[in-house]
């Protein structure tokens, strides 16, 4: 019993030196991940007053993403401040006028996009958000006929049929009285048929096993960087292939139709279809090659990479703003009361119509500027970025522009719901036309802001007049999560289909 005793004691001591020893390394090892990243920037950046080793702030990051980004931008509101995010130094960017400089610069040797990790791996390298300089803006120029007044206006209809289809029915599957349900899915959906619509039309088959691939997809994108048979990226990467294979043949029909005599674009592919039409002809009138966008593999990673900006996003500001007018029955009623004046009859919508809707585009503009979808754009730094004339960032930093920070700069009270500050009267939208950058800015700016506004638009137009819905309320209602596009905690609803302006007479 003695010699057990013994052992047992000294196994116990070898254990406890162990434990000591381990407890000792981390504490020298916390001393020298901060003084490394404190050197980089001489105390002189605002920042966290502690950083774990190796991890930086990645777990409270994968925790509550929202919250750690919002901590981040309270270090410096208006300025700029640093963490470590996996022994990575990063500088957190939230002046309007830096930012609007980060935004400008898109090149390998200074600053291009630096996405989830799994990115990359599933969208492929030559997808338009890891492109930059000539080829970039060659590709970015060829969207021009893509979102003008005409093809708004050939938007309308779709987005509004489906509107009207989705409202119906949410009306009839969770009605007052019933049991609330979680609308973000189900607004996810309206919001996915809709864009299948308006960019590719007829020219997408077999849309149930097309957007069950674009799912698996979207899902890979936040799952373990791990790739190999039976993980979320291995199926994402494989749905992608079948993915890119119907987009393909979308893109052919669409190049078979728009070659017809006299044919008339009918989607957003059409529009891009003729314009591709244009270039080719035009550089072999010249003896050049045609542009390397304009075979049918790029033009469909093109079209994938348009599907996943307006999935996201639009799906997080609609979402939003089913919630934002859910609290706010008096704003809600002044949507109503424009539609009354606007669409006396319930007459079906037009793009001259839409631009009349001072008051309902006043909403969308105050969501877009209090919760900007995407609310930051990770930069990778290629080389030394200087800051401002007090601090550089060093090569392999990474640099973040906050959107959420440069949309409630100089605003009166920026962190409230306005939407009276949009209008003539103060004209907030326009005095910070620098600072209201929920789109961003510069070569990255998303090329279909003004689809996304209209969009957002129509659809609180048409929910407003032809819906009342109530929202039940959590303990965790009022917060946002980060998916990593912004969305309020909980939107559950009860709906009831309301008889537009025949009902309100009466």
């Amino acid at each position: 019993m003695a010699i057990i005793s013994t052992l047992l004691g000294f196994e116990l001591h070898a254990v406890l030196e162990a434990c000591l020893f381990a407890v000792g390394l981390y504490a020298v090892a916390s001393v020298l991940t901060f003084l490394y990243f404190a050197s980089i920037h001489r105390f002189k950046v605002p920042g966290p007053t502690f950083v774990q080793p190796l991890v930086g702030g990645l777990v409270t990051m994968i925790r509550d993403p929202f919250k750690f980004w919002e901590d981040q931008r309270l270090f410096s509101p208006n300025g700029y401040s640093w963490h470590s995010i996996f022994s990575q130094f990063t500088v957190f960017a939230t002046k309007a006028d830096l930012c609007q400089r980060i935004f400008a610069v898109n090149g390998e040797n200074s600053l291009t996009l630096a996405l989830h990790p799994n990115g990359k791996i599933i969208l492929g390298n030559d997808n338009i958000a890891f492109q930059s300089g000539e080829r970039h803006k060659a590709l970015r120029a060829s969207f021009m006929a893509l979102f003008t007044n005409k093809a708004l206006s050939l938007y309308l209809p779709i987005q509004e049929r489906l509107a009207h289809e989705y409202i119906a029915d949410w009306s009839k599957r969770f009605p007052h009285g019933g049991k609330p349900e979680e609308m973000r899915s189900y607004i996810r959906d309206l919001n996915c048929e809709t864009s299948q619509e308006v960019f590719l039309g007829r020219h997408l088959h077999n849309r149930k096993k097309f957007t069950e691939n674009y799912n698996n997809m979207t899902e890979g994108f936040l799952s373990a960087p791990i790739y190999f048979p039976g993980t979320a990226l291995y199926k994402a990467v494989q749905s992608r292939k079948l993915v890119i294979h119907d987009l393909e043949e979308a893109v052919e029909r669409s190049k078979q139709y728009m070659a017809q005599p006299d044919a008339q674009p009918h989607c957003l592919l059409d529009f891009w279809t003729a314009t591709i039409s244009d270039l080719v002809r035009e550089a072999k009138e010249r003896g050049e090659e045609p542009p390397t966008f304009s075979d049918n593999e790029r033009m469909a990673d093109t079209m994938m990479d348009f599907l996943f900006a307006s999935q996201d996003a639009s799906t997080a500001s609609l979402t939003m703003i089913t919630a934002t007018m859910a609290e706010r029955p008096e704003i809600l009623e002044r949507v109503r009361a424009e539609q009354r004046t606007l669409r006396p009859n319930d007459e079906p919508l037009t793009y001259d119509l839409v631009q009349e809707m001072k008051f309902t585009r006043q909403c969308v503009l105050e969501q877009l500027r209090l919760y900007p979808p995407a609310p930051m754009v990770p930069m990778l730094a290629h080389a030394p970025f200087q800051i401002d004339e007090n601090f550089t960032a060093p090569k392999g930093s990474l640099i973040i522009p906050s959107l959420v920070g440069s949309c409630r700069e100089g605003f009166t009270n920026p962190d409230e719901y306005d939407p009276d500050r949009m209008g003539d009267a103060r004209q907030e939208d326009r005095k910070f036309a620098k600072q209201f950058i929920p789109f961003g800015v510069g070569p990255h700016r998303c090329v279909g802001y003004n689809y996304a506004i209209n969009h957002l638009t129509v659809y609180l137009a048409l929910v407003a007049h032809h819906a009342e819905w109530k929202r039940t309320r959590t303990p965790n209602s009022d917060k946002i999560i980060y998916l990593p596009t912004l969305y309020p905690h909980d939107c559950l609803c009860t709906w009831k289909a309301r008889g537009g302006n025949k009902q309100a007479s009466a």
